[in-house]
């Protein structure tokens, strides 16, 4: 990626670009029970890069009402409002969920008026059963893994502003979609979607999902970092398995630590590791914000893409 497409913000400077003084809206307890598992998070991050942050969305936020009120007065009609739609890509293990709860923490709190949804694009996976199916399984994450013309559909019906679209459950527990059950998105002012995948271009389409968001960021690192987040995570959840044999990680702990271990080796250099570099990686500059990190999910730059 070509840093030339983007603004580029250490830290300090990114800080200084904010014009508004938020008051304190949230804890350090509370801050501590949205971060992700073994992901890190303070307060100096929320004043330093999420507000600042805020301040550009609304901005965004603005244009795009201002926009659909214009547009409404030209085509003398009164088209149904649709969601402003934030998406956050990146790695497994980068991140995230963290920055997506956290974002829609801040934006409930800071703006109380306007109601806002917070989804993943998990259940757009197929099903366990139907990746076996396909011979997918080892794929699991990868663009052919997921139902994208579903996703697209889904986005659809969201731009269009239909109340209670439907969208299919993924379980972390079991790893796998529920059957019959559904969340719905149910008219939001803002809908935040976090993915791996939401900045990829559908099979057999020339609309990249991007195309669905209003704002979108993306969690970058360097891929050594990623690796060592994401076989400290498996660490965590191999041994919390050790006391639930229902968890999907207790057939890990079958095998053995040392074993365990290298089968999680195993899974990010010949999955995970080969999915960013073919597929996660390359989108990044079709994000409006990418928020890099460094040591201990510390964003240490902010890049801002040139309009």
């Amino acid at each position: 990626m070509s840093i030339k497409n983007y603004h580029a913000f250490s830290r300090a400077d990114w800080q200084d670009l904010i014009e508004y003084h938020f008051e304190e809206i949230i804890s350090e307890e509370e801050l501590q029970e949205l971060k992700a598992l073994n992901d890190s998070i303070s307060l100096q991050d929320v004043r330093e890069i999420y507000y600042p942050l805020i301040e550009l969305l609304q901005i965004h936020w603005n244009n795009r009402r201002d926009l659909h009120q214009k547009q409404n007065q030209f085509l003398q009609t009164n088209q149904h409002k649709s969601p402003f739609i934030i998406g956050i890509s990146g790695s497994v293990a980068v991140g995230k969920s963290t920055t997506a709860r956290l974002l829609r923490t801040l934006i409930d709190r800071l703006f109380p008026k306007l109601s806002v949804q917070l989804m993943t694009t998990d259940g757009f996976l197929y099903s366990n059963e139907d990746l076996k199916r396909q011979n997918l399984t080892e794929q699991k994450g990868f663009p052919e893994s997921y139902d994208m013309q579903k996703f697209y559909e889904f986005l659809l019906q969201v731009r269009q502003g239909q109340s209670n679209v439907k969208y299919p459950v993924y379980s972390h527990s079991i790893y796998d979609i529920v059957k019959d059950e559904y969340e719905v998105v149910n008219c939001p002012d803002i809908l935040i979607i976090e993915g791996i995948n939401i900045l990829q271009l559908p099979p057999n389409s020339d609309i990249f999902l991007t195309a669905f968001f209003d704002f979108s960021i993306y969690l970058d690192a360097d891929e050594e970092l990623i690796e060592s987040w994401f076989l400290k995570r498996f660490k965590t959840l191999f041994d919390y398995a050790k006391t639930d044999s229902t968890n999907f990680y207790a057939k890990f702990v079958e095998m053995g630590e040392e074993k365990a271990y290298q089968v999680a080796k195993d899974v990010w250099k010949n999955i995970n590791l080969v999915n960013l570099r073919d597929y996660i990686a390359p989108t990044k500059s079709r994000a409006n914000v990418i928020l890099h990190k460094g040591e201990h999910h510390v964003i240490d730059r902010v890049l801002l893409r040139k309009y």
